[in-house]
């Protein structure tokens, strides 16, 4: 029979089928149609009523367009008479029997809440081994309809199923569906694939394995690595031991995993190998094939398991000039000063640890020919490391010196130091020599000698300490004298210790270190105004400047600005209360609760006369407003090669102009209104939120600090057009917050308009 005639044939009959599913209320019709499309998927069976090459035909260009069908159907009145023997026979095998990956596509796209039927054979689906059936298809070339778009369509699917079942049928999902259990079973169905790939290449068939290695590797990208490879890694590494057709095809497997998701895949089989033996197995060369995954074993993964990396590159004899590469980069690492000062003691650690034990599985050759390199790192690094001020780091100098002078053998001289054992961290982690036939820098300082070998202490010119107080005579009160005038010298130093503070990192994992950090930059600046504001408003705009640290100079100056608006009396209850950390109370806050219960439990007969007002007080912040204020606005539109200010950095904008608003909200009656308001009209109209709700702050800051005569005086030819936007802004803004505030500047600007109206006419409020 010719293809073309095979094809109409099988077309016709399936649109019958359909047109019968769709529209015939005999049931019997129905049950005949299902059986009839049933048959195009009995493969060889002997009483099937269709050829091969009709089911061939069928299932290439029939098969998704039945399931789409039969979803469509799902509502009508012959599928709720269906037994469920007869759903077992006629409906389910039509999606459990035909190509996989189609019916995948199609469960996918329907699988929702409310249809139990098609969740309960998308569960089928998964546990009948269909997902291998669907690896294996791929792997044997037989898809219909293999393309580029199908295949990243159909991983897109596998990767996210959780997500999506998790979505849809959200709360009813179903415990298969979880990302417990779904990348588990996935991985068990990989390794049945990579199984019948051993099979058919001792049968002599030819296998591709980069779906399946497109598979892991996404599933690997999207962060599920963990559950697969806790799988896959034990499977793997036992069947690789002493079978060469499961090495080959392991090794082609990570081969054909696409770069961009190798680093995702090695880093979680280096999690999951229990021994390097096991991860040489499982990866072969690949360290030596793979650009990207020689450069993600010897340098981004090298610390995150670095006995593994580093017994995987020693365990081959073509692998092992990687090694010798790895170990001249980390012993560059561990010597460099700017590491030793500015990197963590833990990282130190890992460092010197990856470093011994690099040197400790090179051979006698391969040692003579790094011995200069080494010994430059052992006399740059030890000195870099004994320069430090903190104990563990000189201690871990000194560890490494002795063992690496050891494993070198300079002349018969060993280096030898006097190294406390308490400084060690955990009791001995920093020991990692492996050193036959010597015993370990540990068993050199871990046990002390025996009290009996201790000399005596002299004791000789010990004094009674006396019960009564010791004289105070006039040289102690001189020396308190001077050390009271070098306290008060923090003010010829607090722009250099400013410049520190802002600099400063937490290299040591303080506790509220950046609160800390602030508290002392803004007490700077609230006790030595000017010189400490100069500064930090001249590196404002300097370069080499991170945008954080630009966020923390306008901070700085918001809270000392705050600081020192406050009333003097205040002063030493606010910076307990808000500057130290340390202090969640003040003496205030607890007067002012103890007041309150008293109070509210007090019963009396009359108020009487009300208290006192609250004395005035000076406005510290008011003489020194200008030089928060107008240095900021100087380099606005200069942009830099780090820093953008009217172009990419609109954060760092909008911050600029909320402190800048707040500078003039303090500073009541200072003639900064003009100036601010110059400012921010460039940028009304700016795309991003924060930008808009900064100038529509500094807006309403203006309106409620500048008297209103000033605001007539000085505004005047800007006050109508100011008005109109803010009408505009008020109605078709999308920012809800935006459009408050251009309300409530609206209300400011109205009042102070019939304040000075009401004023020039010698109206009273009531008229």
């Amino acid at each position: 029979m010719e293809s073309g005639s095979i094809s109409s044939e099988v077309r016709l009959k399936v649109a019958q089928c359909f047109r019968t599913l769709s529209s015939s209320a005999d049931h019997t019709d129905v049950f005949d149609a299902l059986e009839t499309l049933n048959s195009y998927l009995d493969d060889g069976a002997e009483s099937s009523r269709c050829t091969a090459a009709e089911r061939e035909e069928f299932r290439r260009t029939h098969y998704s367009r039945t399931l789409r069908v039969l979803v469509g159907q799902l509502q009508a009145d012959w599928t709720h008479s269906l037994s469920a023997a007869q759903r077992s026979q006629l409906w389910d095998p039509l999606f459990l029997k035909g190509p996989p990956d189609q019916a995948l596509l199609v469960l996918m796209e329907a699988v929702t809440a409310g249809l139990d039927r098609l969740v309960s054979v998308t569960e089928r689906f998964l546990q009948s081994g269909r997902l291998a059936d669907l690896l294996w298809s791929f792997c044997l070339g037989s898809v219909p309809s293999d393309s580029a778009q199908l295949r990243e369509t159909l991983l897109a699917r596998l990767a996210a199923l959780p997500d999506l079942t998790a979505n849809r049928l959200h709360p009813n999902n179903r415990p298969l569906f979880t990302p417990q259990r779904f990348y588990p079973l996935l991985a068990s169905e990989m390794l049945a694939v990579l199984e019948r790939t051993c099979r058919a290449l001792r049968d002599g068939v030819d296998c591709s394995l980069t779906f399946v290695a497109q598979t892991l590797g996404k599933v690997c990208l999207q962060g599920h690595s963990g559950p697969v490879l806790a799988v896959m890694a034990p499977r793997l590494a036992v069947c690789t031991r002493s079978d060469m057709v499961w090495q080959r095809v392991s090794w082609k497997l990570l081969q054909d995993v696409p770069e961009r998701c190798m680093e995702s895949v090695l880093t979680g089989l280096l999690q999951a190998a229990d021994s390097p033996d096991a991860f040489s197995r499982i990866t072969g060369n690949l360290v030596l094939t793979n650009k990207k995954a020689q450069f993600v074993l010897t340098h981004k993964v090298l610390l995150l398991q670095y006995k593994t990396v580093l017994g995987y590159l020693a365990s081959d004899r073509d692998r092992r000039p990687l090694l010798i590469q790895v170990l001249r980069s980390v012993s560059q690492a561990w010597a460099n000063p700017s590491a030793v000062k500015h990197t963590p003691q833990e990282q130190q650690l890992y460092v010197s640890k990856t470093l011994l034990l690099a040197a400790s599985l090179l051979t006698d050759a391969e040692l003579q020919e790094l011995r200069s390199d080494l010994l430059q790192c052992l006399l740059g690094g030890m000195q870099s490391h004994l320069d430090s001020s903190a104990v563990g780091i000189r201690t871990l100098g000194m560890v490494v010196g002795e063992c690496l002078s050891a494993r070198m053998d300079l002349s018969g001289t060993k280096l030898k130091f006097e190294v406390q054992s308490e400084y060690l961290t955990g009791g001995g982690s920093m020991m990692l020599w492996p050193q036959q036939g010597q015993g370990s820098w540990a068993e050199r300082t871990g046990g002390g000698p025996d009290d009996d070998d201790l000399p005596p202490y002299d004791m000789s010119g010990d004094v009674e300490a006396s019960r009564a107080a010791p004289p105070r005579y006039l040289r102690d009160c001189l020396e308190g004298t001077a050390r009271f005038s070098s306290f008060c010298s923090v003010l010829s130093i607090s722009v250099q210790m400013t410049k520190v503070l802002l600099h400063m990192e937490d290299r040591f994992g303080i506790s509220g270190f950046l609160v800390l950090r602030q508290a002392a930059m803004v007490a700077l600046a609230a006790v030595d105004s000017v010189p400490v504001t100069r500064y930090l408003t001249t590196e404002f705009y300097s370069l080499n400047y991170s945008l954080r640290q630009r966020l923390d100079i306008l901070e700085v100056l918001a809270l000392a600005a705050q600081e020192l608006s406050k009333p003097a009396a205040d002063k030493v209850i606010a910076a307990a209360s808000e500057l130290t950390p340390y202090q969640s109370t003040s003496a205030a806050s607890w007067r002012q609760e103890v007041e309150k219960r008293i109070q509210n439990k007090t019963k009396r007969i009359s108020k009487g006369c009300a208290p006192p007002a609250a004395a005035a007080a000076p406005n510290r912040y008011a003489p020194v407003a200008g030089y928060f204020f107008f240095p900021l606005l100087r380099n606005y539109d200069k942009p830099e090669v780090t820093f953008d200010l009217l172009g990419s950095d609109h954060l760092v904008l909008g911050r600029l102009i909320h402190t800048l608003g707040l500078f003039m909200h303090l500073a009541v009656n200072a003639p900064m209104g003009a100036a601010l308001l110059d400012f921010v009209w460039a940028v009304r109209y700016h795309a991003d939120q924060t930008v808009r709700r900064g100038v529509l702050f500094a807006v309403c800051s203006v309106f409620l600090s500048m008297p209103s005569q000033a605001l007539m005086m000085d505004l005047s030819q800007q006050l109508l057009e100011t008005r109109t936007w803010l009408a505009d802004v008020a109605e078709v803004d999308p920012d809800a917050d935006c459009r408050n505030l251009a309300v409530q500047s609206l209300v400011l600007l109205d009042q102070n308009l019939k304040k000075q109206l009401q004023n020039s006419n010698g109206l009273s409020l009531e008229s």
